[in-house]
C-alpha cells in the first residue's frame, strides 16, 4: 500500500487545491462537511473519515483525479452506494474517497439493441424503472436496489434474485467505460453482443472491485419485459425434497424459471420475530420454505403451466404446502418475504453476514454442519440460512453476543474452513474486500493468487486503487 501524501506539507495541499480545482466547490468535501455515509462502513468494522471526499461530475473529471493521484502516489478509495458487506468501499487511514454519487445521467435506452447506457453512478432501481417505462427489463434485482448504483454492481459482479434466469451483473455488461490508475481513458462504450476482437478487456473491470480501474459508464443488456408472473410460496420438509424440486421447476419450466429462492427454517422463525412489517404466510413446523417465480410472455398459458407443474411437484411429494399469489399485491407480499430475511441483520445489533456459494447437492450436509460447529463454540448463537439455491448461493447470518463483530475472524473460521473442505466460493456475489482476503486462498490456488497480483501490478503499478482490498 502507498504511503499517503495528505495530510502534510506544502505537497498534500497543492495536491489538495489541484485536486479542488477539477471537481469545484460542488464536488470537493473535507473535515466536518464529509457525510458520515461516504466513510461509514456497512458492516460496522470502520468509520475513518477519508482525507477528503472527492465528487467528480463526468469522467474526465475522474480521469484528471486519478493522473494527479498516480503522480503523487496517493491512494484513493472509489464509492458507489457504500451498501457492500466486505469493507471494499469505505476509506483505509490516509486515503481519499472518490463518489461518484453525481454521476447518475441514463445516458441513452436503445430498443433497437436492448442496451441502456448510463453513468456509474446510477442507482439500481432507476435502472430498473427506466427500463420498465420502455416496456423492457433490467433483470439485475438485489434488496440494496434503491441505494446501490451500476457502477458498484458491476465493480462486485454483483447477483441478486433472478441470476438463475439471466446471470450474474457479467452476463448483463455489453461495454464498459473505465478510467485506469494513471488516468488513462479506456472507452468500451460499444453496443456490439458479438465483439471477437481480442481480450475482452470489460472484463477486467467487471468483479474487481475497483483495483484494476474504476468503470464510469456502462452499456447494459435489457430484456423483453414479461407479460407475466406467477409466484407460489412452498415448504419442503427436507433439503433433498428442495433439491428435487429445484430439478423439477428447472425441467418442467424451463426457461421461464426466474428465481427459486429458498429460506431455512432457522431464518423464517427470525423473520416472523424480528421483521414486523412481514406476514408469514404459513406455519412455522416446516424445514424449508421455497419461493418459485415464473416470468413469461402468455399471461394464461404460463399460469396454467406453472399451476399444472406444481400440482405435479405436491403429488410427487416434494411439497408440503404451497400459497399461491393471485394478485400483484400478494405476489409483492411473498417476495417481502424473501427480502425480509437480509432486514433480519439491522434489527438484530451485532449480527455477522456471509455470502458463500456451493454445489447445491452440498447445501444440506452445510447447512446441518455449520450449524453444529458455530453452536460447538456459542450454544446460544442466533443463526439463519437463505439463499438463491437456484444458483448456489447461500447467505448466513451469525449472532454470539454483544462480541459478535470482535469475534468475526473465529466465526469466519468456522464457516470458510467448511466451506474450503466442500470446494466451494467464500463470496458469492458481495467480493474479497478488508473482510474476506485473508481466506482468499481457501477458494484460489496460488497460482491463480499470483496471477491476479501480477495483473493488478501490472495496471497499478503505484498501488493506488483501493489498496489492501481483495490481498
Amino acid at each position: 500500500m502507498p504511503d499517503s501524501v495528505l495530510p502534510s506539507s506544502d505537497a498534500a495541499q497543492l495536491l489538495k487545491q489541484q485536486l479542488k480545482k477539477i471537481v469545484g466547490s460542488a464536488g470537493y468535501r473535507e473535515g466536518d462537511d464529509i457525510d458520515s455515509r461516504n466513510y461509514r462502513d456497512n458492516m460496522g468494522d470502520r468509520s475513518c473519515v477519508p482525507v477528503i471526499l472527492l465528487r467528480p461530475a463526468n469522467t474526465q473529471e475522474v480521469s484528471a483525479i486519478l493522473k494527479l493521484c498516480h503522480q503523487a502516489k496517493q491512494p484513493v478509495a472509489p464509492q458507489g452506494g457504500m451498501t457492500g458487506l466486505v469493507s471494499a468501499a469505505a476509506p483505509l487511514d490516509g486515503e481519499i474517497s472518490l463518489s461518484f454519487e453525481r454521476m447518475k445521467k441514463v445516458v441513452e435506452v436503445d430498443r433497437f439493441t436492448s442496451t441502456m447506457t448510463v453513468e456509474a453512478g446510477v442507482e439500481l432501481q432507476t435502472i430498473q424503472e427506466t427500463a420498465d417505462s420502455s416496456d423492457m427489463l433490467f433483470p439485475l434485482d438485489l434488496g440494496a436496489r434503491g441505494s446501490c448504483t451500476i457502477g458498484g454492481n458491476i465493480s462486485t459482479n454483483a447477483g441478486g434474485n433472478r441470476v438463475i434466469r439471466y446471470g450474474m451483473t457479467r452476463d448483463l455488461v455489453v461495454g464498459v467505460e473505465a478510467v485506469l490508475a494513471d488516468g488513462t481513458i479506456i472507452d468500451g462504450l460499444h453496443k456490439l453482443r458479438k465483439n471477437n476482437t481480442g481480450y475482452d478487456l470489460k472484463q477486467l473491470f467487471i468483479g474487481s472491485e475497483g483495483t484494476l480501474g474504476l468503470i464510469t459508464k456502462a452499456v447494459i443488456k435489457l430484456s423483453p419485459k414479461p407479460s407475466s408472473q406467477v409466484v407460489a410460496f412452498c415448504a419442503v420438509k427436507d433439503f433433498d425434497g428442495v433439491a428435487n424440486l429445484l430439478v423439477h421447476m428447472q425441467t418442467k419450466l424451463g426457461s421461464n424459471l426466474s428465481a427459486f429462492e429458498v429460506i431455512w427454517n432457522n431464518t423464517y422463525e427470525l423473520i416472523d420475530e424480528y421483521v414486523p412489517s412481514v406476514s408469514i404466510p404459513m406455519a412455522k413446523d416446516h424445514q424449508f420454505y421455497a419461493l418459485i417465480e415464473s416470468m413469461g410472455s402468455n399471461p394464461e398459458t404460463d399460469k396454467e403451466q406453472f399451476l399444472e407443474v406444481l400440482n405435479e411437484a405436491t403429488e410427487l411429494g416434494l411439497i408440503e404446502d404451497a400459497v399461491l399469489g393471485d394478485s400483484q399485491s400478494h405476489i409483492d407480499k411473498l417476495w417481502a418475504i424473501r427480502d425480509a430475511a437480509a432486514e433480519i441483520f439491522s434489527a438484530i445489533r451485532n449480527m455477522h453476514a456471509y455470502d458463500v456459494s456451493l454445489n447445491v447437492g452440498d447445501m444440506g450436509y452445510f447447512g446441518e454442519q455449520v450449524e453444529k460447529d458455530l453452536r460447538l463454540k456459542w450454544p446460544e448463537a442466533i443463526i439463519g440460512l437463505f439463499g438463491h439455491i437456484g444458483d448456489g448461493n447461500i447467505h448466513i447470518l451469525v449472532h454470539v453476543g454483544a462480541d459478535t463483530r470482535k469475534l468475526h475472524r473465529e466465526i469466519d473460521e468456522v464457516i470458510y474452513s467448511l466451506i474450503r473442505d466442500l470446494k466451494g466460493s467464500i463470496s458469492a456475489e458481495h467480493g474479497i474486500g478488508i473482510m474476506k482476503k485473508e481466506f482468499l486462498a481457501y477458494s484460489k490456488s496460488e497460482s491463480e493468487i499470483a496471477l491476479m497480483k501480477a495483473l493488478k501490478h501490472a495496471m497499478d503499478p503505484e498501488g493506488i486503487l483501493n489498496p489492501g482490498r481483495i490481498f
